[in-house]
């Protein structure tokens, strides 16, 4: 009989006081039982140690020292991770209800027949933005696609990393080559890797998390697509990675 899978999230900040909170309460108020919190903190002065000491019955790990960016933070989370599953939530993303994490991890009806080796390589949900209040925006403009595959990326990131929860013995460090798009970079190696294990890549079918539409890669968007075409010609040739971008200029 299979044991339940544990979620590890990892939360990276940084001086986010003003939106962290809102994280920390979403990871608590969450039904499920079997989540491990790991949270890296670059080393703030804003009053967030403090904050998070608040929340010391729901964080199971907190290291807080200076990094060399989002990226290598976002390693060390992978390092300390020793759950099932990773989510990256990061400060001002929420999960989008309090049982998120519960119907997450309830992904096969039969689990309890299936042993870990049998468990999805990926599972991938809907994302939704919220402003800075945590009000509804609007979905996310890229839905995910009900069949995804590794090559589903040269259409662009068709799901958020956030709501992309890859299977910890699959992942890698993020290439700390890429400043703004390493997490593009990462899933399609996690996704690869995946296919070779021929493991599954499970849409759920639900909203998982709401994404605070002020990231790293929202504000230095033009630097962020000149990474992504460089990690698309890696991957499927210059000839694929051109006619994608026409396309995309086409719409």
């Amino acid at each position: 009989m299979s044991q339940n899978p544990i979620l590890s999230v990892i939360t990276v900040t940084y001086n986010a006081i003003d939106t962290l909170e809102r994280t920390l309460q979403s990871v608590k108020s969450q039904t499920a039982a079997s989540i491990e919190y790991i949270i890296i903190d670059g080393g703030s002065t804003d009053g967030s140690l403090e904050l998070i000491k608040q929340y010391q019955e729901v964080v199971t790990t907190l290291l807080s020292e200076p990094d060399k960016g989002l990226y290598d933070a976002m390693n060390k989370g992978i390092d300390l991770a020793t759950g099932d599953y990773l989510c990256f939530l990061n400060a001002g993303d929420i999960f989008h209800s309090v049982s998120s994490v519960k119907q997450l991890m309830s992904f096969d009806e039969h689990l309890d027949d299936l042993t870990r080796a049998e468990w999805p390589g990926v599972l991938y949900a809907d994302t939704a933005i919220v402003d800075s209040e945590g009000h509804f925006l609007h979905l996310r403009e890229k839905r995910p696609p009900k069949t995804l595959t590794w090559k589903s990326f040269t259409e662009g990131m068709v799901v958020c990393h956030q709501s992309f929860i890859a299977r910890r013995d699959l992942v890698m460090h993020y290439d700390m080559q890429y400043r703004f798009s390493a997490d593009f970079d990462w899933c399609i190696k996690v996704m690869k890797l995946a296919a070779s294990k021929r493991l599954s890549l499970r849409w759920m079918d639900l909203i998982l998390i709401d994404y605070l539409n002020e990231g790293l890669t929202t504000k230095n968007h033009k630097a962020s697509l000149k990474e992504r075409f460089s990690i698309m010609r890696k991957y499927y040739g210059l000839c694929a990675t051109l006619y994608n971008h026409v396309l995309f200029l086409l719409k």
